[in-house]
């Protein structure tokens, strides 16, 4: 019951309730987002959600204009605090995880919920594993984001959110939003030190000069 009913309907009352916070948050940084290079305000990524269908995730953008896709060799999205790719706001909205806020806009409309495994990419690979963790609804934030925040490789993303899938409930939901507080609060694990298997994905010239002068 709490799995098919409940768990929506906390997610749609939280959402409401934070949309006047989410408002403040967009009126005091959009503009500064605007300014800072003339891009937009918002990154809508398209992702893999629930049962696998594709939707558009809101973020607030933390990233330069044309910005290569770097990955880690599993696979991983690339994450430093020497990330090259970051606009002079980008940092401080991902360690603060502002820049996740307006993904409330998502679970209002169904997209996602509050807590679940974090939406995967489009060219995420079908496996079972794969399957079982869009069995559920992606979150804002998850089991493997209140334990290691960005700092897990994928197989042990994949572990955890293999577990959360088949083991929701009320209960663990509290755990899980009350450790991801605790997470941001002291911010720990918000970088993954990985810049020696970083690939890349798409490239742009300049950002993949400048990476490759802060590796050395």
């Amino acid at each position: 019951m709490y799995k098919k009913v409940f768990k929506r309907l906390i997610d749609i009352v939280i959402s409401l309730l934070a949309m006047p916070f989410i408002a403040i948050i967009l009126l005091i940084f959009a503009p500064i987002i605007h300014l800072t290079d003339k891009g937009p305000v918002f990154y809508n990524g398209e992702r893999l959600g629930y049962k696998c269908k594709h939707f558009k995730m809101f973020k607030l953008r933390s990233m330069k204009m044309n910005a290569p896709d770097l990955r880690n060799s599993d696979g991983s999205t690339y994450n430093s605090e020497n990330d090259p790719r970051l606009t002079s706001l980008g940092g401080f909205l991902r360690k603060t995880s502002l820049d996740e806020l307006p993904q409330f806009i998502n679970v209002l409309v169904g997209d996602m919920s509050i807590i679940g495994p974090r939406p995967g990419t489009t060219d995420s690979e079908l496996t079972d594993n794969e399957q079982k963790r869009r069995s559920v609804r992606p979150g804002i934030t998850g089991y493997s984001q209140a334990l290691m925040r960005n700092s897990d490789s994928m197989e042990e993303r994949m572990r955890n959110d293999v577990f959360y899938a088949e083991n929701v409930s009320f209960k663990l939901d509290c755990y899980i939003f009350f450790k991801t507080i605790q997470s941001v609060l002291i911010k720990k694990n918000i970088y993954r030190n990985t810049e020696s298997d970083t690939i890349v994905v798409e490239s742009s010239e300049s950002t993949l000069v400048e990476l490759e002068s802060k590796k050395g």
